[in-house]
């Protein structure tokens, strides 16, 4: 039902992990792609051995590039994108069935509650690692910890419809490697039409945590939040808080409102006002020192 999308790099222990829980966990079929970046550590001989879709790059293309490219190869109605260091928790695809025959409609962006170790919507220690990791307990405790349905998510897994994807041309290229590239893919969605950023309480899943960032040193980070002002004139913080109405890191834990229905346009209030003061100074200040 679903085209499941992820980009890797050299990640291949946490990908068996990955494509262990969508085989076990997952009520349907659905179409896996990968795009392999690099794939020294043995990714490709395994995606080949186990008959699994892929796209290719000798070099680290970045998420961005490397999720488009693997999406052309999409034949399904939805896009799915994951990290490659998630672990997909039981029901999450009837889950997400069942919300898109409420939903009856095409505009939406429905994403996951996340469960880290020491972060996400849900903390709940499962390990920190491929080591480490306890299934076991995951699954004995995933779904016995309450939460909600959240307002303005703007994170990953999320799923669109393909005709929205497309329509916006999906990731944008300019955030290579990555960093910003999420805020970005929403607010092309948000001048596209849609107003529904939901994020599901029942569709969990476990995040080991940007893995390939944080394991190398001098993995090349993009200047996200400065692309993204330039390109929007509006900082990222600036449109999670005010257009989605999403949620804030405090103390490395994510902290959302309730999902109350359609978003609408922004209320210009004073907070909003001085928010865009503060952004549009920083542009000028990008514009004049090129910085």
């Amino acid at each position: 039902m679903f085209s499941i999308i992820i980009p890797t790099f050299n990640n291949l222990n946490y990908v068996k992990i990955l494509l262990s829980s969508l085989k076990k966990n997952s009520a349907q079929n659905h179409e896996i792609i990968f795009h392999v970046n690099e794939g020294s550590d043995g990714t490709l001989d395994y995606l080949n051995k186990n008959n699994l879709k892929y796209t290719f790059s000798k070099n680290n293309v970045g998420l961005c590039t490397g999720t488009n490219l693997a999406a052309s190869k999409s034949s399904s109605k939805y896009i799915l994108y994951s990290h490659d260091d998630m672990y997909f928790c039981p029901g999450w695809d009837t889950v997400l069935e069942n919300e898109i025959k409420c939903l009856q409609t095409k505009a939406f962006y429905i994403s996951a509650t996340m469960i880290e170790k020491n972060g996400g919507h849900i903390q709940l220690d499962c390990g920190s690692n491929f080591k480490d990791f306890d299934e076991k307990k995951l699954l004995n405790k995933f779904n016995k910890i309450n939460y909600f349905d959240y307002q303005g998510t703007h994170w990953a897994p999320h799923l669109i419809h393909k005709e929205y994807w497309d329509k916006i041309g999906g990731f944008s290229e300019e955030f290579n490697p990555g960093i910003g590239s999420d805020p970005d893919l929403n607010m092309k969605l948000w001048k596209a039409g849609v107003r529904i950023f939901k994020g599901l309480s029942k569709f969990r899943v476990y995040h080991f945590g940007s893995i390939v960032l944080r394991k190398r040193k001098n993995f090349i980070r993009n200047k996200g939040t400065k692309t993204f002002l330039i390109k929007w004139g509006v900082s990222p913080t600036f449109f999670v808080k005010h257009f989605l109405k999403g949620g804030v890191f405090k103390q490395g834990k994510i902290v959302c409102k309730k999902f109350d229905g359609t978003l609408d346009e922004p209320n210009k209030n004073i907070f909003f006002i001085i928010d865009l003061i503060f952004c549009k100074a920083k542009l000028i200040y990008y514009k004049i020192f090129k910085f």
